[in-house]
């Protein structure tokens, strides 16, 4: 079984910044891409940014040049760097990931979700 936790969600001023984290733990071969998403009440869960395990980052269109996603894959880690916070991008960010984990039979390749942290951007 595999577990993925997020933090750095919180409340911040319009303008400024906050860095999300999301860890992956548990029975894991290696973490293939990873993703952040978000949602708000009513509205559909939307990709913010996901990253390959090498490295090679995607964004959507209205979150490039303000976000930025990185990862370090020795620590099964992924962060997401929030620049010039709207209130627009309040939210819940949720992280994904597709994971080859261990299992009594081998490995499997199965998609994960954290539980969310909630991003509030507010004066």
């Amino acid at each position: 079984q595999v577990q993925l936790m997020e933090s750095g969600g919180g409340l911040v001023q319009p303008g400024g910044s906050l860095r999300l984290s999301c860890t992956a733990s548990g029975s894991i071969f290696w973490v293939n891409d990873m993703a952040w998403y978000r949602q708000v009440p009513g509205k559909q869960r939307e990709l913010v940014a996901a990253i390959t395990s090498g490295g090679v980052a995607n964004y959507a269109e209205s979150m490039k040049g303000r976000f930025t996603i990185s990862r370090d894959n020795a620590k099964n880690t992924m962060y997401l760097q929030m620049n010039s916070l709207k209130s627009e991008d309040t939210a819940v960010y949720y992280c994904n990931a597709d994971v080859m984990e261990r299992t009594s039979y081998g490995q499997s390749d199965k998609i994960y979700w954290g539980q969310g942290t909630q991003v509030t951007v507010s004066s």
